[in-house]
């Protein structure tokens, strides 16, 4: 194949400062989970994005000294901090990427919690969240040592092999950025007071920085553009004023949006390349290179963006997650090959929870070095057998779709007319229109398998498996919404519900609608109920929510949309009530309690809906389990197994994960084996111990 033309704009080098890169696609800096406490999985992950063409690879933010410690990312406080890094760097440039390295101190931001020192901001201020934390105001000294970190970790950077070294000041989370905010902001000397003065930090690192690594990399600035405003006086947002003011000092100018749940805004509430109208006025203040985001993934915007006037360089973190060859298949003209980002934040997920991270649309994210997975490319089949896949959900369409790849004769049967399962319904849902490309990409893989049979509209039973003529069979029947209300606050059936119209979400989305006023009782705490809450309301239902959650949605929270959800559910439904339960019911009412107290409150209620957990619809597989080995056999059928909800009720990332699993392995049982490679750090017990360490605990010691 070959790509049209007018995408070739998008494979010209850019100079940045010093250094160039080999094309318009910039990975920017993103979080991923894995991090210090993971190293080779990060190097791994961020070598697979340089394989699949992306011109720059950035790390997620490093810190540069221990009083502004973020316990997840990466970290280059001295020399010792320079292997783990130059491992990434390594596999960067083995595929003749750049390497970007985010160097950051987090200021007021974070608490210190591993380091345990005194955070340190330039005025004092209590840090950011619930922690008892105060950040002490910041002397000259102080200034001097923080410049002084910065320069240093910008020299062990380049010694790292980086090629661009970044001074992040970007999502108000920031020493450099706290310094520009009028509300951290208030000192009286030469570094507070008037933009100049609290820009002077900024511009003295990135200066140091460039001083300190000569012209052997580049200098970047990483920005939120509107952040520097106080909506509580209604005080001018001197963003543009910083990027005028500081125009030619960097090598390139990394912008974006400064709230992060504006900048990783997910697609129920952000399209594609909405921060255009924030960003587009830097390149006209400044001469140098510039990079943003907006969750591009169609070839024809990134063209737009560049022949528009906007953007230098196209980045992405989330699309590059989805599918980190998205660059190499627009070069090579496959366009339908691309996994397009669905915009769910799932990998924003992992991240805040402290695990690798994880992707809808990629299975193979944060599984590279782990397991040894790669993103487009599969082992060929090992074995002889036919597979027969009962389920076209996310996890069967995955199963079928990777092992189609692997080679396998597979049939893929659903009893539905339109393959695709949950995603296909769910897509129909308010602000959920981008889901239904994780069905529509695998469809459309899998059209092209001569080796895969589709076969809709088929109710698979027993009898039908067994003269299916398969060796392997993986029934990912999906599972059903529960009527009865037990969910993670209530292990048994909600009284009175007999009494009243029950609804679940499978209702709602097979047009089975209720009408009047309606207590939708959510105890999932995830997208659904406020989906579902969003759609009663469109049809004209008064909805009352209720939630034993202290937040509307709290799983959201990971997601980066938490605030955007409860701030819509709170001006869409009659009532919200949080903290509360749906405690029992009769005709015409619902009695709600406090979670706390068991005080009841009475609300009219024409019908509920429960949206609280989920049943695996496993039915077809507890049959073939009853049939025994002895007749399975005599079938040909050497393994019958589970897949996705139908095995454990979950997200969809977790049933294509599942299915993606089944397809590599051939099994999806528990195993005495660890699944995974596991990265043992070794005590350091030859190092040196530290200035009045002589009393530390030692090997042999004996702890009372």
């Amino acid at each position: 194949m070959t790509r049209p033309s007018r995408f070739d704009i998008l494979f010209e080098p850019v100079r940045i400062g010093p250094v160039t890169a080999r094309n318009r696609f910039f990975q920017v800096p993103h979080c991923n989970g894995m991090g210090r406490a993971f190293p080779s999985p990060m190097a791994a992950m961020r070598g697979v994005k340089a394989e699949g063409g992306w011109g720059v690879v950035s790390t997620e933010q490093c810190d540069v000294h221990h009083s502004g410690n973020h316990q997840r990312e990466l970290r280059l406080w001295d020399e010792r901090d320079i292997p783990y890094l130059a491992r990434a760097t390594g596999l960067i440039h083995e595929h003749g990427a750049l390497a970007a390295v985010e160097l950051v101190h987090n200021g007021s931001h974070v608490a210190n919690l591993e380091s345990r020192t005194v955070p340190i901001a330039p005025s004092l201020r209590l840090t950011r969240g619930i922690n008892p934390v105060t950040a002490r105001a910041m002397d000259k000294s102080d200034i001097r040592d923080a410049r002084r970190w910065y320069r240093t970790a910008a020299v062990n950077a380049r010694r790292a092999g980086f090629d661009i070294i970044y001074v992040y000041a970007g999502h108000g989370m920031t020493l450099p950025v706290h310094f520009l905010s009028r509300r951290h902001n208030h000192r009286t000397d030469e570094y507070g007071g008037s933009l100049e003065n609290r820009a002077r930090f900024l511009r003295e690192l990135v200066e140091d920085a460039k001083e300190a690594v000569g012209d052997t990399c580049a200098v970047a600035i990483r920005f939120g553009v509107d952040g520097l405003a106080d909506s509580r006086d209604g005080s001018k947002d001197e963003g543009r004023d910083v990027v005028e003011m500081l125009a030619e000092l960097p090598d390139l100018w990394d912008v974006n949006l400064s709230d992060f749940d504006d900048d990783g805004v997910t697609a129920r509430f952000g399209d594609e390349g909405h921060q255009e109208k924030y960003v587009r006025f830097v390149k006209s203040v400044t001469t140098k290179p510039v990079v943003g985001v907006g969750r591009f993934t169609s070839p024809d915007t990134m063209v737009s963006m560049v022949r528009g006037g906007t953007l230098d360089l196209i980045g992405a973190a989330r699309p590059s997650i989805a599918d980190p060859f998205l660059p190499r298949k627009i070069e090579e003209g496959r366009f339908d090959d691309i996994r397009e980002c669905v915009g769910c934040n799932i990998c924003v997920a992992g991240d805040r929870s402290g695990v690798p991270m994880r992707c809808t649309q990629n299975p193979t994210m944060g599984e590279e070095w782990r397991r040894g997975w790669h993103p487009e490319y599969i082992p060929p089949k090992d074995t002889d057998d036919t597979v027969l896949v009962v389920g076209g959900g996310p996890a069967g369409l995955e199963a079928a779709r990777a092992l189609g790849q692997r080679g396998y004769d597979v049939m893929l049967a659903d009893r539905g007319r339109q393959l695709g399962g949950r995603v296909a319904r769910e897509c129909r849902l308010p602000g959920l229109g981008t889901w239904a490309r994780v069905s529509e990409w695998r469809l459309g893989q899998l059209r092209r398998m001569r080796n895969v049979q589709l076969l809709p509209d088929n109710d698979i039973t027993a009898e039908m498996v067994l003269q299916a003529e398969a060796s392997l069979v993986a029934v990912a029947t999906g599972a059903t919404w529960r009527a009865d209300g037990i969910g993670r606050y209530h292990s048994e059936a909600i009284p009175g519900l007999e009494g009243v119209p029950v609804y679940t979400p499978d209702d709602v989305m097979d047009s089975r609608l209720p009408s009047g006023r309606v207590v939708l009782f959510d105890d999932d705490h995830y997208y659904m109920g406020g989906v579902i809450a969003e759609r009663l309301v469109e049809q004209g239902c008064e909805v009352t929510f209720v939630t034993p959650e202290s937040l509307v949605s709290a799983y959201t929270q990971l997601t980066a949309e938490q605030r955007k959800v409860q701030r819509r559910i709170l001006r869409t439904c009659a009532a919200v009530h949080t903290s509360t339960t749906l405690a029992r019911t009769e005709p015409g009412t619902a009695h709600l309690a406090c979670v706390f107290t068991g005080r009841e409150t009475a609300v009219a209620a024409d019908a509920v809906v429960l949206t609280t957990g989920m049943v695996p619809r496993d039915e077809l597989y507890q049959e073939l389990a009853r049939r025994g080995e002895a007749e399975l056999g005599a079938a040909g059928i050497r393994r019958v197994v589970r897949l996705g909800d139908c095995l454990g009720p979950g997200i969809i990332a977790a049933a294509v994960h599942s299915g993606h699993l089944f397809a590599r392995t051939l099994d999806t049982a528990l195993t005495d084996r660890a699944p995974y490679r596991r990265e043992n750090v070794e005590p350091g017990w030859d190092l040196p111990l530290p200035p009045g360490g002589e009393g530390l605990w030692a090997p042999g010691d004996v702890l009372s």
